[in-house]
């Protein structure tokens, strides 16, 4: 069923074992990754890691973000990333660890022809921002963290939509629903004509209850409590 659906889902994480699962089952079109993540997978050598992703993963997009924080090394690490393969973004702050806007760098490296994922845009205001220093000939990603959004009581879809309505006169530049939550964004990202969504793995192994009957999904539900509440030896009469 999600391969009907006209937004790309790009799988995001950092172990190789779980990105060539999804890689061949064919539902992924992309991959992201981040700092955070690659923790959590215990990278420790990161140029390694990504040649070697980009070794086995040849025909879709990649995403390896920078880990800088000052002009000269970001650009000096965004021209190395982009070497690793013909099909890596860079993944570029939307600013930098003070709050400053890394516009001029988003200009000089998509001058350079370097395809760019702008991350952590949190704001349609960024979007813009974004859209005003970006070359329109580079091939350009703009990640908006709906779920870090809505976290904060803040409905995303407005942002989402009102950005994909921003692009749509540039063939090169996508927008990508970021930190997605549950399956359902999915759905959501779809109907708003966002170009990708990023989804963690283990969210993605739960597309098998796509379609499944509610009611049935709720006797299963309840049976699962019931064993539960049965292996615990709890009583409480």
């Amino acid at each position: 069923m999600l391969e009907n659906l006209n937004v790309k889902i790009y799988a995001d994480g950092a172990d190789l074992k779980s990105m060539l699962e999804e890689y061949k089952k064919g539902i992924v079109n992309g991959f992201t990754t981040n700092p955070s993540l690659m923790k959590i997978a215990g990278v420790k050598d990161y140029r390694a890691f990504g040649k070697e992703v980009l070794g086995l993963i040849r025909d879709m997009p990649v995403s390896f973000e920078v880990f800088a924080d000052e002009k000269v090394q970001i650009i000096k690490e965004a021209e190395e990333i982009a070497t690793w393969g013909e099909n890596v973004y860079v993944k570029i702050p939307i600013v930098d660890t003070k709050g400053n806007f890394t516009g001029d760098i988003i200009k000089e490296i998509t001058d350079k022809n370097i395809k760019v994922n702008v991350t952590a845009i949190f704001t349609i205001e960024q979007v813009k921002n974004t859209l005003k220093v970006l070359n329109k000939d580079t091939p350009a990603i703009i990640s908006i963290f709906a779920g870090r959004i809505a976290d904060t009581g803040v409905n995303p879809a407005e942002i989402i939509k009102e950005a994909v309505g921003l692009v749509k006169e540039y063939k090169n530049i996508e927008i990508l629903w970021a930190s997605c939550r549950e399956l359902y964004n999915i759905f959501e990202a779809d109907k708003l004509g966002c170009h990708i969504i990023t989804v963690q793995n283990s969210m993605l192994r739960k597309n098998n209850l796509i379609g499944k009957s509610l009611n049935d999904y709720s006797v299963e539900t309840v049976r699962d409590f019931y064993k539960d509440a049965k292996s615990l030896g709890f009583s409480i009469l």
